[in-house]
């Protein structure tokens, strides 16, 4: 069997080459026709919007047809999808709130970056080391439309969401590859670098050049894989690693809302695993070969700074800014850690500060659960982190996440509802806002918004 980084998505690499190779009574260039499609992705904004969605009507004829036989196929759900696990992943989601987003900078993202093929990919769609908040604004437009109420199986626009990930995986495929995946894969094409003919992503990729017998596809199975597996495993296993796990119960019904995820932007089932065990063998198993690849020159120190940098500008403190870089060698270990360069010396100070930290809030925690099974100081600190860097980040009003102005005012909902950790005392609750200064904010402006 073809290995899967060999193997891309052929539902939307067809669709693809449809809309840019499709003949046309007045001909236009590739750019035109990504251009036009684009502005025709803007109108995927809600779930049920997708069904009988039709697009304008000056969009040329073979382009349309492409894309309505895309959304009326891709937008359907797997026959093993599970409401009653899906609802509780949700549920989930808005309890963990402010401690997802600690775990979205110092644990998700940084492992995305290990694997050096998908970090070229990430690199050459968009010199990732110099715009380190865009790739972090755009997994939370992804990550915040899925796991709300309603993402996948209401009105929301998780369904909607992944359908445009998967049309732009597949053209960064087309542009990289310069013509058809599955062409590509059987030759193992060696794309040179060329010349950039015009400003924009679009130009970036198609310049960019790949070497396939080298790394693979761009956006393969593989990668798309291992990227689902930083969002569902990589996030249940810091959950773990703070302790404060879920029970195994409710992590499998995390990871089979992102499984159902993986379904809608194209992975297949095969590649999706149930269990943590199944989860845990499959993300070794893909980072071992991983690192056995070359890339150069490596992007992957690049974007782990450009991350870290991003996190340390947020905090006041300066015994504190490395706080980030020794959190996230924590949670993803050694190896990553070396990878992304994150092991240049950190002061003595701050490490025994973060050691002891570590330290006494497990010892703490574990006696005091004994009497109260809902008391966590792990999670109180993680929320604190997370909100910092959420409001700093992702919240800010200047810049909104790219979303539909209704999922934007969602998310806004969201955030609020985060206010207060539902598992917390009261007690607690009222310790997070004065140590965030939201009690200031609340009092004079009302509670944060998107």
């Amino acid at each position: 069997m073809i290995a899967a980084s060999l193997r891309a998505d052929p539902h939307a690499d067809n669709a693809i080459a449809r809309i840019v190779g499709s003949g046309l009574e007045a001909p236009l260039s590739q750019w035109d026709r990504l251009a036009i499609v684009n502005r025709q992705l803007a109108q995927w904004q809600t779930n049920g919007g997708l069904a009988g969605w039709k697009p304008d009507t000056d969009v040329p004829a073979p382009l349309a047809a492409a894309l309505e036989d895309y959304v009326r196929s891709a937008r359907q759900l797997p026959e093993w999808a599970d409401g009653a696990r899906i609802a509780r992943a949700e549920t989930l989601f808005m309890e963990m709130s402010m401690t997802s987003c600690t775990l979205l900078f110092c644990a998700s993202l940084p492992e995305c970056y290990v694997i050096p093929e998908l970090a070229g990919v990430l690199h050459a769609a968009g010199q990732l080391e110099q715009h380190a908040d865009y790739r972090i604004r755009s997994t939370a437009a992804m990550i915040f439309p899925v796991m709300m109420h309603g993402g996948l199986l209401g009105a929301g626009g998780g369904v909607a969401q992944a359908l445009k990930v998967r049309l732009i995986h597949a053209t960064i495929r087309h542009l990289m590859l310069h013509g058809d995946p599955a062409t590509a894969a059987r030759n193992g094409a060696l794309v040179a670098p060329q010349p950039r003919q015009g400003e924009g992503l679009h130009h970036a990729l198609f310049a960019n050049g790949w070497d396939v017998s080298r790394d693979g596809l761009p956006c393969s199975q593989e990668e798309l894989a291992y990227t689902l597996l930083t969002f569902g495993y990589v996030f249940l296993r810091g959950l773990r690693q703070l302790g404060i796990g879920l029970p195994p119960a409710d992590e499998e019904a995390y990871l089979h809302t992102w499984n159902v995820l993986g379904h809608l932007i194209g992975i297949e089932r095969a590649l999706m695993p149930d269990t943590m065990a199944q989860a845990e063998a499959m993300f070794g198993a893909m980072q071992a070969r991983g690192r056995r690849a070359s890339y150069l020159p490596d992007p992957r120190p690049g974007l782990g700074a450009a991350l870290m940098q991003t996190m340390q500008n947020e905090i006041p403190l300066a015994i504190l800014k490395p706080f980030p870089v020794l959190l996230t060698r924590y949670l993803c270990g050694a190896d990553a850690t070396v990878t992304l360069a994150l092991d240049a010396r950190v002061s003595l100070f701050s490490r025994a500060l973060f050691a002891v930290s570590m330290g006494a809030v497990r010892l703490i925690d574990g006696a005091v659960r004994l009497v109260l099974p809902q008391f966590s100081i792990a999670r109180l600190l993680t929320r604190i982190v997370g909100y910092r860097f959420a409001a700093k980040v992702l919240m800010d009003q200047t810049r909104p996440l790219k979303l539909p102005e209704a999922l934007l005012n969602q998310v806004g909902q969201v955030t609020t509802s985060w206010q207060d950790d539902p598992k917390a005392p009261g007690w607690m609750n009222a310790l997070e806002r004065r140590l965030t200064g939201r009690h200031k904010q609340q009092s004079s402006r009302g509670p944060i918004q998107c």
